[in-house]
């Protein structure tokens, strides 16, 4: 019995709320250990739809567990509206089916503001965020003065805590010639919903050892992609969090021993939401085809994704860069009307072939694709359950990937619906 840790190897919208949703029957346990209400995923069981945005994946299923760890940051007003609108969908959302990580930071009304005043600010120039304070929290949380669901507990430490992180973004606001907060009223804000958020608080890192002890299966749920890695993505264009598979530890509270088997969720195709670069983004027809086909939409922010032919050479690296066991590739229905498909397997830069996304954001700008094309299937993979009743055509792309990233793949989701799924290789029992 191995524990998993799943993330995206793409930048993000790889499909990874229904591959964690597939694998959570098999879990006891499922924990977020990164990111924010920024991450959206939909899940659609027996044709039910389910958007989440903070909660985990496991929430919707019966006696699983559900944890958000210290490496998340929560907004804890958006968390409850989140619990009110998933249990109109007849999910109950308890202390004994739910945990929040004592440890974890608190999104606060001016980080989100901040986020939209540097957002606009920026212009053309823009990250892209999803303006839901995520990145202000964090820089908070670096800054050793963030409130933490801890000190909701404590009306004398909150107050402590609150005249910190105030006496900072207070004198940013007065330099914007924005309203300054007054402590008073956030704090008769933060007492008011503190029973509510204090009710599901843990101190996750114990309770995680305890599930080790009793043998139970955990499931690391990532948020985003490796592309979007603080340090590892196409910086600055990047989220505000650690994405690597690495992080499952940090942003939990055990040790990396913990991981057994890390799974790449990686789709047939590339996407991406925001700005940034991105090699093999296709602006034309095939370009509209493919986020059509896919419904290419955020999850969170219903903004259009950006879409393009598979991009080998990223993927590869993200696999080196995160120790990425196998590969879950999703959504290979998409491409079953395409003549031809590209994948890409080199750049050129300047006139130079790299092997390798370069670091230097204006490099990453003007970097161009080298392309291997494959003849398309022209036929239809949608719900194949079996990898041998695919096309042939279909089974030497999905080979030819294989063979050049490095990685096995493990699984193949042919719809959004989780029993269309070709397992390939279970991560829990390998």
């Amino acid at each position: 019995m191995r524990n998993v840790a799943v993330v995206g190897s793409q930048w993000g919208d790889e499909g990874k709320g229904k591959i964690v949703d597939w694998l959570s029957n098999q879990a006891d346990v499922v924990i977020r250990f990164q990111g924010g209400h920024n991450a959206g995923h939909t899940l659609v069981i027996d044709g039910k739809v389910f958007k989440l945005r903070l909660l985990p994946s496991g929430i919707v299923r019966d006696g699983k567990i559900s944890i958000l760890g210290n490496g998340v940051v929560i907004d804890p007003w958006a968390l409850l509206e989140e619990i009110k609108e998933i249990k109109k969908q007849g999910i109950n959302v308890t202390p004994e089916n739910f945990m929040i990580s004592e440890s974890a930071s608190l999104i606060l009304p001016f980080h989100r503001e901040m986020d939209e005043i540097r957002e606009d600010a920026a212009g053309s120039k823009k990250i892209g965020t999803t303006r839901r304070g995520i990145g202000p929290c964090y820089e908070d949380k670096i800054g050793r003065r963030s409130i933490r669901v801890m000190d909701l507990r404590s009306e004398t430490n909150l107050d402590n805590r609150l005249d910190n992180v105030l006496l900072h973004h207070n004198a940013i606001r007065r330099g914007l010639k924005k309203k300054i907060f007054k402590k008073k009223e956030l704090k008769e804000e933060l007492l008011k919903i503190a029973p509510s958020i204090l009710k599901f608080a843990q101190p996750v890192w114990l309770k995680i050892d305890e599930f080790r002890k009793k043998r139970k299966k955990i499931l690391f749920e990532g948020a985003q992609g490796i592309l979007l890695d603080v340090d590892h993505g196409t910086y600055p264009f990047v989220t505000s969090s650690n994405t690597v598979p690495a992080m499952a530890a940090t942003g939990t509270g055990c040790g990396p021993d913990t991981i057994g088997y890390v799974l790449g969720i990686t789709k047939a195709y590339t996407t991406r939401v925001g700005s940034g670069p991105f090699p093999t983004e296709l602006t034309d027809n095939i370009g509209e085809l493919l986020g059509k086909r896919g419904h290419e939409f955020g999850t969170v922010t219903a903004r259009k994704r950006r879409c393009g032919w598979f991009d080998g050479v990223l993927v590869r690296q993200t696999i080196k860069l995160s120790g990425i066991t196998g590969v879950a590739l999703t959504k290979l229905d998409v491409l079953d009307e395409l003549d031809e498909i590209k994948v890409c397997i080199q750049y050129e830069l300047n006139g130079t072939k790299l092997d390798y996304l370069p670091a230097a954001s204006e490099d990453q700008f003007n970097i161009k694709p080298i392309y291997k094309t494959f003849p398309g299937w022209k036929s239809s993979t949608k719900g194949i359950r079996n990898i041998e009743d695919l096309p042939d055509k279909a089974k030497n792309y999905i080979n030819a990937l294989e063979d050049f990233i490095g990685a096995k793949i493990s699984s193949i989701s042919t719809s959004p619906e989780r029993e269309d799924t070709i397992l390939i290789e279970d991560p829990f029992k390998v």
